[in-house]
């Protein structure tokens, strides 16, 4: 049912390769601006339009994914400015100054531009945003083997564009993560975004040919491509699952504590971003104060407060204060519950020896 990792590498491959192939014999356009491929030979090549000279991570990656389509796999690239020479092209990519998807034109540059993702998302969309929009659901379908109309191929679309595509759309459009005037303290330049750009030629480079710049944007939609590939990898493979085990646990969550304020992770996953998602879904009231977990390593148990939000250190109700900080006999005297472990200093985590310790532990806790 699901994609593979070797299905990413075999598409990664298939694009190497072909480009490869094709750079040699790619033909020259009208105006001798600098064409390439980076598909399969087919008797009549689809073609897709990009600018030339410094490249950026959104239009590497709207040529990668544009090209998992089934309209334009095999496409052959040209990298120009030439109006008349896109004009004459079957999608352009964040050149040209139109977004007309009927057309396969999508650009953002143009002035009252102002087209985002929907479904809640308001950052303004890059080039690689415009072809996800539009091309996302294929893309994921055929990952996932499953109609374009399935709720999971709805699910990861929407999931993928929150960890991975908006993230280059804010970057490309100059969005900044936090409503500020203030200096960052200290220098990121190790997102994605960062990286691609790092791929355009050095200007002190004497060799600032069309066909170095060309095989440099082929190197950029590697990066961008493979790392696309293996976000959705991951949502198939990890991020899916583990929602529908929250979804079960929460469901349940009745049969350990009558409050329904305590839930049993009964196999352990990455619950955390989920939980909040389907709290806000199935408008789940009172919110989840503790979650209960088996550690496989020491098979100890863990009661952790649920933190306000997911990037919130803080926590909706920690762990009793009188609690923190002690350890086994010492806080088991103190909590009057046997088998204590440990208690952290923040109050965000605990441990018991057996499950009833740790339920125990997260039912003392509501009332303080």
């Amino acid at each position: 049912m699901f994609g593979t990792r070797r299905r990413c590498c075999e598409l990664l491959v298939l694009h190497c390769r072909s480009f490869t192939a094709l750079m040699a014999a790619a033909p020259r356009s009208p105006s001798s601006v600098p064409a390439f491929s980076t598909g399969s030979p087919t008797p009549t090549p689809k073609r897709l339009g990009t600018h030339n000279g410094t490249f950026h991570c959104d239009e590497a990656l709207g040529c990668f994914m544009i090209r998992l389509t089934s309209k334009f796999a095999g496409s052959d690239i040209i990298r120009t400015r030439d109006s008349k020479v896109l004009e004459t092209l079957d999608a352009v990519l964040d050149v040209g100054g139109v977004y007309d998807p009927s057309h396969d034109r999508y650009d953002h540059h143009q002035k009252g531009f102002s087209e985002v993702f929907g479904h809640g998302f308001i950052t303004k969309l890059s080039s690689a945003g415009l072809v996800y929009k539009h091309y996302g659901k294929e893309i994921i379908a055929k990952e996932l083997q499953l109609d374009e109309g399935h709720e999971n191929v709805q699910r990861l679309y929407l999931a993928v564009y929150k960890s991975f595509i908006e993230a280059i759309d804010a970057i490309d459009n100059g969005i900044s993560r936090y409503d500020t005037d203030q200096p960052p303290k200290y220098v990121n330049a190790t997102d994605l975004s960062s990286r691609v750009g790092h791929l355009n030629l050095d200007w002190m480079d004497p060799d600032q040919s069309a066909e170095k710049e060309n095989a440099a944007f082929e190197k950029a939609m590697m990066l961008a491509g493979s790392e696309f590939l293996e976000s959705i990898h991951f949502h198939v493979k990890s991020w899916l699952p583990a929602r529908s085990i929250v979804i079960q646990c929460l469901s349940s969550r009745g049969d350990i504590d009558s409050s329904g304020e305590i839930m049993l992770l009964n196999q352990f996953c990455p619950w955390k971003l989920h939980l909040f998602e389907l709290e806000e879904e199935l408008k789940i009231n009172p919110p989840t104060k503790y979650v209960i977990y088996q550690d496989d390593r020491g098979k100890s148990w863990r009661v952790q407060a649920v933190a306000t939000s997911p990037s919130s250190f803080e926590s909706r109700k920690a762990l009793p204060l009188p609690w923190r900080g002690l350890r086994d006999d010492e806080l088991s005297r103190e909590s009057g519950i046997p088998g204590c472990v440990f208690v952290h200093m923040s109050g965000f985590i605990g441990g018991n020896q057996t499950y009833d310790g740790a339920l125990a532990m997260a039912r003392a806790a509501l009332k303080f």
